[in-house]
């Protein structure tokens, strides 16, 4: 079990006296895709004053980090309604930051729990265009309307002044409403974009549970007991995860214990520029599970939750599956496991299934139509959207 989350205390003050932009993102591949969109941004603007509740690729860049929010993130009913107060002083703490210094601009990355409860709140206070004030909405990266809470669509029409998404398809679900939307091209997919790895058939396999610590707690004992019974038919079969942090290394080392015949066959890898080669891999399905495939590499995904959380988003979710690049190709790219399913016999058979050359040449296929189907003719990039905004 994680350990409770602490109330932050008050943001610091802009370092400068104007704050052009403020960037809101609670997840570690927000934090990365804002941080790419910052930088292309600040070509056209050097000057730019913005600060962040992100993370540490965005502080990178150059803006002021208020708070790190990527140490923090959570997934799940259940695991917000446990961290309530945490985040009831972190929403109090940011709205009275945004109150106080008034930026010119907000831009919302995902996260949508958080930000749109704060735009509604902008709206109340007469903060926002919306409301009748001058601070700009913009929110890249939408929520996913299209998998749950698709009647979010009216409410965000209500609250944001412009709307850009990732994935073709999703211009489409806000049809009905008045909020201008436009189809950016998918941060994976823009010319020159480095994946942290490629196929390589003599390679290691890649482990990948996730960046959220109670994700982690769950999923990595699963890819463990997996790969650890895969080994058992192909002793010769050695493993990398890539962690985006130390608080998720401590937490993997911790579970390896667990596992101390995995000492000499597990390799805890920080995320960074340098590419690995790897054959196949076993994955949480969250942004990274799109890497891999758009990379080429054969594999599988699995997933666990909270029970009652589980229970809670069949109710509310009805899409065929839960991996981005399978709903794309609208087939099992890569195979899904999830809670029960997730066993460690049938991660295994998958990853045994995934390091054979059949399943690379369907996994390199697989790649290519991604790339065409989230880079079409015409689209914009991120930043351009974005600074259509500033102006």
């Amino acid at each position: 079990m994680s350990a409770p989350l602490q109330t932050p205390s008050a943001f610091e003050a802009p370092q400068d006296s104007r704050v052009d932009l403020l960037i809101l993102c609670g997840e570690h591949s927000g934090d990365e895709h804002a941080a790419e969109m910052l930088a292309h941004l600040r070509v056209e603007k050097p000057d730019l004053k913005v600060a962040c509740l992100g993370g540490p690729r965005l502080a990178a860049t150059g803006a002021q980090l208020l708070y790190d929010l990527t140490a923090v993130s959570v997934v799940g009913f259940i695991e917000v309604v446990r961290h309530y107060s945490f985040f009831k002083g972190l929403f109090e703490r940011t709205l009275t930051w945004i109150e106080q210094y008034q930026p010119k601009h907000i831009c919302f990355i995902d996260y949508p729990g958080f930000n749109l409860r704060l735009a509604k709140e902008l709206r109340k206070r007469g903060l926002s265009r919306k409301g009748g004030g001058k601070i700009s909405l913009n929110y890249y990266i939408g929520p996913q309307i299209w998998a749950w809470k698709a009647k979010r669509r009216f409410q965000m029409a209500e609250l944001i002044d412009r709307l850009s998404v990732i994935f073709p398809f999703e211009v489409e679900c806000y049809k009905d409403t008045d909020l201008p939307v436009e189809y950016v091209v998918h941060p994976f997919a823009r010319d020159g974009h480095r994946f942290p790895f490629y196929y390589d058939a003599t390679g290691p396999v890649l482990l990948l549970p996730g960046s959220r610590v109670a994700a982690c707690e769950r999923i990595f004992p699963m890819l463990l007991s997996g790969f650890r019974r895969a080994r058992q038919v192909k002793p010769e079969l050695r493993a990398q995860v890539i962690y985006p942090s130390e608080g998720i290394r401590a937490i993997l080392e911790t579970i390896l214990q667990d596992f101390p015949e995995m000492k000499d066959g597990v390799e805890l890898i920080e995320k960074s520029d340098e590419r690995i080669g790897v054959q196949a891999a076993l994955m949480s399905s969250g942004t990274m599970s799109l890497a891999v495939a758009m990379s080429g590499i054969p594999g599988a995904i699995a997933y666990r939750m909270n029970a009652w959380s589980y229970r809670l988003s069949r109710l509310l979710v009805k899409i065929p599956y839960i991996g981005i690049s399978n709903l794309l190709l609208n087939r099992p790219l890569h195979p899904e496991f999830i809670q029960d399913a997730a066993s460690a016999e049938n991660l295994s058979a998958a990853l045994l299934e995934a390091c054979s050359v059949e399943h690379a040449k369907q996994a390199a296929e697989g790649s290519e139509a991604l790339k065409a189907a989230l880079h079409p003719k015409g689209a914009s990039q991120a930043e351009a959207w974005l600074l259509r905004g500033l102006n």
